[in-house]
């Protein structure tokens, strides 16, 4: 699979989504909490992406209409499992991707400025950025909840951009969602889909024709 477009010479921004590119596989992390909860191997999946009812709460976590509480109750009642810190037991396996946390930093030492643009699933009391040092590590932050919108929403990138000082062209956007990757092609970034770790990194190298550590 071609995970990528081509990308124009004298590139100097790189904008990386969270989950499942500066960490690992969320689908990982939510079949463990699946498994511990004795919940059917999908179960999570179903319910947030193929009903009406998951994707409502989904859409408002994420946009900050309601509060992370809120959406524990909600979702645990509809899961039939608790709904104390369902959050974090959700995410309670998801760690960070050192191949590509440490990729970023290398091209933040070539001048490349790096950002990351998320869709939050909520702050409080669960804060799945915690540890991450999003705010010292990374030039530019745009979380979701904090901004009222969320991605695919246009304004997302284009306020990334404006927190850059870069222009579309000269950036590469990173995301394990292929929808969440249209908006920014439209305007005119280079466009990589994650599938893993490794793929992305040779990609980075690739784009930015810089040696990255493996």
């Amino acid at each position: 699979m071609d995970t990528t477009t081509s990308a124009p010479s004298g590139q100097t921004g790189l904008i990386l989504d969270f989950g499942g590119v500066l960490t690992t596989p969320i689908l990982d992390s939510v079949t463990a909490f699946e498994k511990r909860e004795g919940l059917p191997v999908g179960a999570h999946n179903r319910l947030m992406h193929g009903t009406v009812a998951g994707i409502e709460l989904l859409q408002a976590i994420e946009s900050g209409a309601i509060t992370q509480q809120d959406w524990n109750e909600k979702v645990g009642q509809l899961l039939d499992v608790p709904s104390d810190n369902l959050m974090g037991r959700i995410f309670a396996d998801l760690r960070p991707s050192p191949k590509v946390i440490n990729a970023a930093q290398v091209l933040r030492t070539r001048g490349v400025k790096v950002g990351v643009l998320t869709n939050s699933p909520g702050l409080d009391p669960f804060d799945v950025y915690a540890g991450y040092e999003l705010e010292t590590r990374y030039d530019a932050l745009v979380i979701s909840e904090l901004e009222r919108m969320r991605k695919p929403d246009p304004r997302m990138y284009q306020l990334m951009l404006d927190r850059l000082g870069l222009p579309a062209s000269h950036c590469v956007m990173v995301d394990d969602i292929p929808e969440n990757l249209a908006p920014a092609r439209e305007l005119g970034m280079t466009c990589l889909l994650a599938i893993n770790a490794k793929q992305v990194l040779y990609d980075l190298q690739s784009l930015f024709d810089v040696e990255l550590a493996s």
